[in-house]
């Protein structure tokens, strides 16, 4: 059997789409753009392998977006996208896998079928690319006037994955350095190799403006179907201390409050709230207060292990609601940074998060101030 790599290019820096962040790691669905690639290409039985060619300053993005994923160490791209392409084929020398697949980091919805295809033309084919016909009219501009109008039989929009016998395209790649070329289909073309097509699919387009964001939000939506809600509620009673820990936040405060772990009464219930929407128990069931490995554990590591529960079954988290009940200490200077605090614990643009407070007008044991309740719903989005 043919040992095949898949080679994820996410070395670019666009920023067109506003904000921040390269496109491949802005948040889609609860994950980066990047991740939904690389977990596909993974779990295909016939690659064995994935590395992702980054742009140096993007180490910490690339770790959050592909936490938890058994991956081959990524390699640093380089100024254009065929030196980044040439870097990856570079630095999988010593692996010298028979087959290297290449996509781009910011088409997130590539499937199996696609893959398969490509890898089913390499058996007897130097590279294969996936690619779809045109069915449009195509007409060549000049400004806003038309110049002519182009015979559209026989051109293809190519997608990626494309693939290649490793030994081929790295030579071409080696031998087309300095040139600018589209593709990495291009780069086979200038060494003489006959290039395969294969069906791609309308699904797997390239996320470049924020329209196609949009439309990658709609299609993650339809994917995922099956909407849940749950609810979590916990207490903490307040001992002696000089803070409180309440959503992720250290808040200074003339008591504690007293609990196994840090005692964060906001992290617990929401904790709770998205085990709840998962079916998958409560906080209890997965660290046990018995345990002596959760004494003073910070508890967005709880809240964290929630939502790897959610991405591990195919979902996401589409908003949480916190309601914070005590009379002491005020969240209302706080409350900005709390959201902000767990939609970085979520991955979650900060919008879909939401955090408020109430009183119980000092009456029951918060209006006394013997200690802080919560209560919390998470909705999350599951595949049907």
């Amino acid at each position: 059997m043919s040992s095949c790599i898949a080679l994820v290019v996410a070395a670019g820096r666009g920023f067109r789409l506003g904000g921040p962040l390269p496109k491949q790691y802005l948040p889609l669905g609860g994950s980066a753009v990047l991740r939904y690639s690389v977990e596909t290409l993974r779990a295909h039985p016939a690659v064995d392998g994935v590395r992702v060619v980054i742009h140096p300053d993007d180490r910490a993005l690339y770790d959050a977006a592909v936490a938890g994923l058994d991956l081959l160490p990524p390699v640093h791209g380089g100024a254009q996208r065929q030196d980044s392409v040439r870097n990856g084929l570079n630095s999988l020398a010593e692996a010298a896998p028979d087959l290297v697949l290449i996509h781009d980091g910011a088409r997130p919805f590539v499937d199996a079928g696609t893959i398969g295809r490509v890898l089913a033309a390499l058996r007897d084919r130097p590279g294969a690319i996936a690619a779809l016909p045109i069915r449009d009219t195509v007409k060549r501009g000049d400004g806003e006037r038309i110049r002519e109008t182009i015979e559209r039989s026989g051109l293809w929009r190519a997608q990626t994955p494309q693939g290649f016998r490793y030994p081929k395209i790295v030579a071409a790649h080696r031998a087309a350095s300095g040139a600018e070329l589209s593709d990495d289909a291009a780069v086979a073309e200038r060494a003489g190799l006959a290039i395969a097509l294969v069906d791609g699919s309308e699904e797997n387009f390239k996320v470049t403006t924020t329209d196609d964001l949009a439309r990658a939000e709609r299609l993650l939506a339809m994917q995922r179907g099956d909407i849940r809600t749950g609810q979590g509620f916990d207490v903490h009673a307040f001992g002696p201390g000089d803070h409180v820990w309440l959503c992720g936040l250290k808040i200074p405060h003339g008591q504690g409050l007293v609990g196994h772990s840090d005692a964060d009464v906001g992290l617990h219930a929401l904790t709770d709230a998205v085990l709840g929407a998962l079916g998958a128990g409560d906080i209890g069931m997965h660290f046990p207060p018995s345990d002596p490995a959760w004494r003073g554990a910070p508890s967005h590591r709880f809240l964290r292990h929630a939502a790897d529960l959610v991405t591990a079954a195919g979902g996401s988290i589409a908003h949480c609601d916190v309601t914070l009940i005590c009379e002491r200490p005020k969240i209302g200077p706080h409350r900005e940074a709390m959201v902000a605090r767990i939609a970085e614990i979520l991955a979650l643009d900060q919008r879909r998060v939401s955090v408020k407070a109430t009183t119980t007008e000092q009456l029951g044991f918060t209006g006394r101030g013997e200690g802080i309740a919560a209560q919390a719903i998470a909705t999350i989005r599951l595949p049907f």
